[in-house]
């Protein structure tokens, strides 16, 4: 199945997502590079919440842009393999080898905004992540590396605990979504 037939079987987990995938499908159709960073207005992205084995833990990295612990992921860049790319970028965010997806459905969809920023010494404008995530599971025993062009920290954090690490308050709610979502269908 294609990403785009992922993304319109995609059932909501809750009212916001059921209103961010109808902005996803309207940007879907009334763009046709979405999959890159051409699209200066929204791009898809694909992420990872990636747990351990108990589903107690969850590995995050310290993102030098946004100042916070953070899930790991990237933008698609044109690959439209999305639970490809939400592994490799969790791989090359962690170090971490032994990652596999918990599930090859989509966990989450949502339209995260992106405030302005310079990255590599480039301004980039306020624009929107179409966001696919992926629940992943990784071995908790595994070297952890730092990514340092774009982290400066991995680690794993208790699961009831992640609210006290990451200091972007649209991204707690997500991750509390992530954590109500684990415990009514994944415990």
């Amino acid at each position: 199945m294609s990403w785009i037939e992922d993304i319109k079987n995609y059932k909501p987990f809750n009212d916001q997502e059921a209103s961010d995938k109808e902005a996803i499908l309207y940007s879907m159709d009334n763009f046709n590079n979405l999959l890159t960073r051409e699209n200066p207005l929204a791009h898809i992205t694909s992420s990872g919440y990636i747990v351990n084995k108990d589903k107690t833990k969850v590995l995050m990295i310290y993102h030098n842009i946004y100042k916070s612990w953070s899930w790991t992921g990237g933008h698609a860049d044109g690959d439209d393999d999305l639970l490809y790319v939400a592994i490799k970028e969790a791989k090359e965010e962690t170090g971490v080898k032994n990652i596999k997806a918990l599930d090859n459905k989509i966990f989450s969809l949502d339209v995260l905004p992106v405030p302005a920023h310079i990255k590599r010494g480039k301004n980039i404008a306020s624009h929107l992540h179409l966001s696919v995530a992926y629940l992943l599971e990784a071995d908790e025993n595994d070297e952890l590396i730092i990514k340092e062009d774009e982290n400066s920290g991995v680690k794993w954090i208790p699961i009831d605990e992640v609210s006290k690490y990451s200091t972007e308050a649209d991204m707690v709610k997500l991750y509390e979504k992530f954590n109500d979502r684990i415990k009514k269908y994944y415990l």
